[in-house]
C-alpha cells in the first residue's frame, strides 16, 4: 500500500554520515517537526544532480524560514550521500538520508525496480510534506518525469 495524505510516516531506520555512520529513525526525523522529504532514484544520477537536489539547495532558505526542515533520501549508502552533498554544496541543515536497503521506500510503498538499468530496487522520485509525522502533501512523479516533486512544486503546494 502506498502512503497517502493523512497517514503517518512508517517507522524505519535510515543512516546519515556524521562522525561515522549514524542510524536515524523516522521518529527522530519527523516527530514534532514540519519536514519536506524528497526522494531521488539515485545520488549522482543526471536529473537528480542537475535539477532535483539543486532546486532544494537553491530554495532551502524559503523552507527553513517557514520552520520547515528539508531532507533528501536516496537508496544509496551514507558515504555516497555525504560525497553527493559535498559535490552539490548542500547546506549542513539539509538532511541527507541514506536508505541503503530501501527500507523506507518499501514501507512508504514508493519503491521501484530499476534492475533493467543495473540499479536494483530504488525509490520513486517524490516529495512529501509532513507535520509531526503525518503526511499533509504527497507528490509522486510518473516514471521518467520531473514535474511535481521539485522544490518549486513543493513550495507551490505549500502556498509559499
Amino acid at each position: 500500500m502506498t502512503i497517502s495524505v493523512g497517514t503517518r510516516i512508517p517507522s524505519a531506520t535510515l543512516n546519515v554520515l556524521k562522525d561515522g555512520v549514524q542510524a536515524i529513525s523516522t521518529d527522530e526525523i519527523f516527530a514534532g517537526r514540519k519536514v519536506v522529504l524528497f526522494s531521488v532514484p539515485g545520488a549522482f544520477t543526471p536529473t537528480c544532480s542537475a535539477k532535483h537536489l539543486p532546486g532544494y539547495v537553491e530554495n532551502f532558505e524559503k523552507f527553513h524560514s517557514r520552520g520547515i526542515d528539508v531532507a533528501c533520501m536516496a537508496v544509496n549508502d551514507a558515504y555516497v550521500m555525504k560525497a553527493w552533498a559535498q559535490d552539490q554544496n548542500v547546506p549542513e541543515q539539509l538532511i541527507m538520508l541514506a536508505d541503503g536497503n530501501a527500507n523506507l521506500a518499501r514501507a512508504l510503498g514508493l519503491e521501484m525496480d530499476a534492475s533493467a538499468f543495473g540499479m536494483g530496487v530504488r525509490s520513486k522520485r517524490f516529495a512529501l510534506y509532513a507535520e509531526d509525522g503525518v503526511v499533509k502533501a504527497l507528490n509522486v512523479e510518473s516514471p521518467g518525469e520531473f514535474k511535481v516533486s521539485s522544490a518549486q512544486a513543493m513550495l507551490d503546494t505549500l502556498g509559499a
